[in-house]
């Protein structure tokens, strides 16, 4: 297998530990690094089971676990983007299925600085050059979000962790 087959076989490359995307194993899925980078901090959850096509193939409790997973990430790219650049605005988390086979979410921080005719707009709304430009894949200069990203899964996950957006307005 090349470091290129990966991108075939995200889920399988994962379990093998040859995914360079994924940031952490969690209990129903990856972590992962998204492959453009146009809004920092853009992450997916994988699920660990490439039979699985959509949420509904899941038992409640893997699905409950997945969605806890999902939640997990969202706030971890939240807390991550919002210590690393004071224009975050939020996250927008979606699970479409419409292109990749299996299960999978999107997580997307969505910033102040981002163009007006796009910032309250869906974020595939932005153009091909944002989708297939070299410029946006993740590099070194994506090393201290994607660490504060792997931080922050790991803080949420320790026992007695408690959500900073529960109860604030």
């Amino acid at each position: 297998m090349t470091d290129t087959d990966w991108r075939h076989d995200r889920i399988g490359s994962a379990h093998r530990g040859r995914n360079p995307t994924v940031m952490r194993r969690l209990e129903a899925g990856f972590a992962a690094f998204g492959d453009r980078q146009f809004l920092p901090g853009y992450s997916v959850l994988l699920t660990d089971d490439s039979a699985v096509t959509r949420l509904s193939d899941l038992p409640r409790p893997r699905r409950m676990a997945y969605l806890t997973d999902l939640e997990r990430l969202a706030e971890a790219v939240e807390r991550a983007c919002r210590r690393l650049d004071p224009a975050f605005r939020r996250v927008n988390i979606e699970i479409l299925g419409n292109t990749d086979p299996y299960l999978h979410a999107h997580i997307w921080p969505r910033y102040d600085w981002e163009p007006a005719d796009r910032v309250r707009l869906p974020v595939w709304l932005y153009a091909e050059e944002f989708w297939r430009g070299e410029q946006y894949a993740p590099s070194g200069r994506h090393d201290a979000l994607r660490a504060a990203i792997g931080e922050e899964l790991d803080a949420l996950a320790a026992p007695g962790a408690q959500s900073a957006t529960i109860g604030s307005t």
